[in-house]
């Protein structure tokens, strides 16, 4: 990091007497720059391991634990295990010579010339470190690089289905090979009892199916407005916050894009749609590990407020990753937690400085401030790494144990994902089926991109958990094909070819009719306004207040009026001097 030159120079001139002192070297009536240069010389000649023998276990654990840290770590983090050196002007060190009674173990190596205080530029921007000068570091030994896997003991899969409720300049997170990844030793494996695998989300609630959807969506709607509301219906899962990254996500990739029309599906998503289903979740997992998705503001329980501080996310994902079993089989969330606490507490503020975020607490309505809050922020966003994104992505399950801990398991998905291993770029689809009642179903394991193609030409309906997608041929689904250039003929010939025989004659017929005539028929909802006397209807079409209300006649004494109407007809009558009696559920 610096020079024992370097660092001397940064000292007041009566803490480079005092550190002479210490090493009987007489620096009294020297000029500072002649005290640095005096104590450059002497400080390499120091054995600094023997010295560290002699020195209190918790003062030779501090110089450790630099020396683990690369040889410096910011103050804050430094301050928190081993306090921190009172910073004085020249004066007040006279007065009160604070070498003598040293107040803490950072003060005790200060004053000997151990310790090292100063600002150096990372990645976040400009950090105050406590270090070690070059010399000094090059004399300890370098502890062993471990890989950072957590050493926890593998525990039964789950056996009870239920959710868990867990409350600058950037880089991507390049998923590293296991053999680049150091690890400490794992302890021993407890043998597991038998138990029923976790069944809380069906395999088809996959993050590449519901992205098609929301592709095919935006195909047909642009995401306008008044129509966002129809795609919770649509998804396998429609938890808000894991709609919100896979709709980010798309966006990064390139998937989606904003139009004049909205926003629509481009190329790139083609050729996403076109892949094997190996493909489309590495590209979402390569997505995510560089996302500008920030994770922790969706946090259950946590409210990020303010301004004034930003997180990384990438931070985070990236320690995780670091730390996850690089082999199959469950785990306690607890455990990796505690493990990443002990190794890596500040992986995601460098700075050590737990008072500058401001984290609320939902349910206490409370500022999660300290060191004391890391398992309410640091560990809830852990798990919900685990619980949310990873496992939505399909690189991880979650469940419970037979006491309700939270525990997980790594997927062979991510462990291929992390040893770079290409994606089968092949799959075995099946074909869609066209029903006689004019409802095309399409399967979990058809091909994504047909799906896409049905989503332009007929009406998605409610998905059902377990059953396949489905989809409805109606008048407005065809005039939407024919905006986009498919024409009755074209159609046929797709859904035959997809599904891999004759479309049934009653759905050709129709489809063939439409092309001839367009719209035959329609089937709506309205409310029927019945009157006693046909004069009474005229009075109602005839009146400026109320003939937009009135819709289309049903002889003398009814008419049609919109759902949306019939409320204000209501209101108006009324004001107008007649009551409407409702007959209605």
């Amino acid at each position: 990091m610096r020079s024992l030159e370097q660092a001397l120079a940064e000292h007041e001139l009566v803490v480079l007497r005092v550190i002479g002192e210490w090493w009987e070297l007489d620096l009294t009536g020297a000029q500072k720059g002649e005290c640095v240069q005096a104590l450059a010389e002497l400080l390499p000649q120091l054995d600094v391991v023997a010295e560290m023998e002699y020195m209190p276990p918790e003062e030779a654990a501090a110089l450790q634990e630099l020396v683990a840290q690369g040889g410096r770590m910011p103050v804050a983090a430094f301050r928190r295990q081993h306090g921190e050196v009172r910073e004085m002007g020249p004066g007040r060190l006279e007065r009160e010579e604070p070498w003598l009674e040293p107040v803490n173990v950072a003060e005790a190596l200060y004053y000997r010339g151990f310790l090292y205080r100063g600002f150096d530029e990372i990645a976040e921007g400009l950090l105050e470190f406590y270090y070690l000068p070059d010399e000094l570091l090059a004399q300890l030994p370098q502890p062993k690089r471990e890989k950072k896997q957590a050493a926890v003991r593998e525990v039964a899969p789950p056996s009870v289905a239920q959710p868990l409720v867990v409350g600058k300049k950037k880089t991507a997170v390049s998923p590293p090979k296991p053999s680049a990844v150091q690890t400490p030793p794992a302890a021993p494996k407890q043998p597991a009892p038998a138990a029923k695998p976790d069944t809380t989300l069906p395999e088809a609630a996959s993050a590449v199916d519901d992205l098609t959807t929301m592709l095919a969506f935006a195909q047909r709607t642009g995401f306008a407005a008044e129509t966002r509301h129809q795609l919770d219906r649509l998804l396998l899962d429609n938890d808000p916050a894991r709609r919100s990254l896979l709709l980010t996500l798309a966006r990064e990739m390139e998937l989606l894009r904003q139009v004049d029309g909205g926003v629509r599906p481009t190329r790139t998503a083609v050729s996403w749609l076109q892949s094997s289903r190996e493909q489309q979740t590495d590209a979402l997992a390569d997505a995510w590990s560089h996302s500008s998705w920030n994770d922790l503001h969706h946090v259950p329980g946590l409210i990020c407020e303010g301004e004034r501080w930003q997180n990384d996310p990438l931070l985070p994902r990236t320690t995780l990753i670091d730390y996850l079993p690089r082999e199959l089989g469950w785990f306690k969330v607890g455990e990796l937690t505690a493990v990443i606490k002990t190794n890596d507490p500040d992986f995601q503020r460098p700075d050590g400085n737990y008072d500058t975020w401001y984290v609320r607490e939902a349910e206490s309505n409370q500022f999660l401030s300290g060191f004391g809050s890391w398992d309410k922020v640091e560990g809830r966003l852990l798990a919900f790494l685990l619980r949310g994104p990873l496992r939505w992505l399909g690189l991880t399950d979650f469940g419970q144990d037979e006491v309700g801990e939270p525990i997980y398991q790594v997927t062979p998905t991510l462990l291929n994902w992390l040893n770079q291993q290409p994606a089968k770029a092949d799959e075995v689809t099946v074909p869609i089926v066209v029903e006689q009642q004019a409802v095309i179903l399409v399967p979990f394991n058809a091909n994504r991109y047909q799906r896409f193609q049905v989503s332009r030409v007929a009406d998605a309906l409610p998905v059902e958990p377990g059953k396949p997608f489905a989809y409805r041929i109606t008048p407005q689904s065809l005039v939407a094909a024919k905006e986009q250039g498919i024409d009755a003929d074209r159609l046929l010939q797709f859904l035959e070819t997809t599904s891999g025989r004759p479309v049934p004659a009653g759905v050709k017929r129709a489809i063939s009719r439409w092309g001839e005539r367009g719209v035959e028929g329609r089937l709506e909802q309205v409310v029927i306004l019945r009157v006693r006397e046909a004069a009474i209807l005229d009075i109602l079409r005839n009146n400026a207040q109320t003939q937009g209300f009135i819709g289309e006649s049903l002889g003398d004494f009814a008419a049609v009026v919109r759902q949306q109407d019939w409320q204000p007809l209501l209101e108006t009558t009324a004001r107008l001097g007649l009551l409407l009696d409702i007959a209605m559920g």
